[in-house]
């Protein structure tokens, strides 16, 4: 049971099951004493909403990275576009309008600071250690490269790497979260502690 969850979260765009969804909760939960987490890809806002409660219990505050223009799958006659999240006056995918409502509408505009940009331009001069990082952006090789590359460094000793969308079958799922997943193990730097479900959990050495 997590307090303070919206009625309504089921309802809320977005790709979490509800078990990935529970351990993301927990994750966070135990990270966020340490300090702050951020997100990469926060689309709607349905994971970002499980993140700020539980860094709300610590005092904590999520950093939301998104640009808000929708992935690759995401776009005009691929499988996961949504019209209503379409912004035709612009020609553009629009997610960040729908983004805030939910976030306001969870009361957690005092603990979830959004980043509307891609995570080149946001991690070029950022400094401060992470308790967690949860990457969920774009499914792409060369986007899950650099959100990786961008900000494994940035997650503090003890603090968690989590990575969603990780299937080992291409038939089940793209392979780029999964490729960063293996890099991140590779590293010598994080301990895998599994999967759930799609969503793999590491910690800093």
């Amino acid at each position: 049971m997590i307090p303070d969850l919206p009625d309504h979260i089921d309802q809320i765009k977005g790709f979490l099951a509800e078990d990935e969804a529970l351990a993301l909760y927990q994750h966070a939960a135990h990270a966020s004493a340490l300090g702050p987490v951020l997100e990469i890809g926060s689309y709607c806002g349905k994971s970002t909403i499980y993140l700020g409660l539980a860094c709300r219990g610590n005092n904590s505050t999520v950093f939301a990275l998104d640009h808000h223009r929708g992935s690759e799958e995401h776009q005009q006659g691929e499988f996961f576009h949504d019209p209503d999240l379409y912004d035709a006056g612009e020609g553009v995918m629009d997610t960040f309008k729908e983004f805030r409502r939910n976030i306001r509408a969870a009361g957690l505009d005092d603990v979830v600071v959004p980043l509307v940009s891609d995570s080149e331009t946001t991690a070029r001069q950022w400094q401060t250690p992470l308790a967690m990082v949860f990457i969920d952006g774009g499914h792409s090789l060369d986007a899950a490269l650099s959100d990786y590359r961008c900000w494994a460094s940035h997650v503090m000793r003890g603090g968690i790497l989590a990575i969603h969308d990780l299937f080992a079958d291409a038939h089940q799922g793209g392979q780029a979260p999964y490729a960063i997943y293996r890099m991140a193990v590779a590293s010598g730097l994080f301990a895998d502690l599994g999967q759930v479900n799609s969503l793999g959990i590491l910690r800093r050495l």
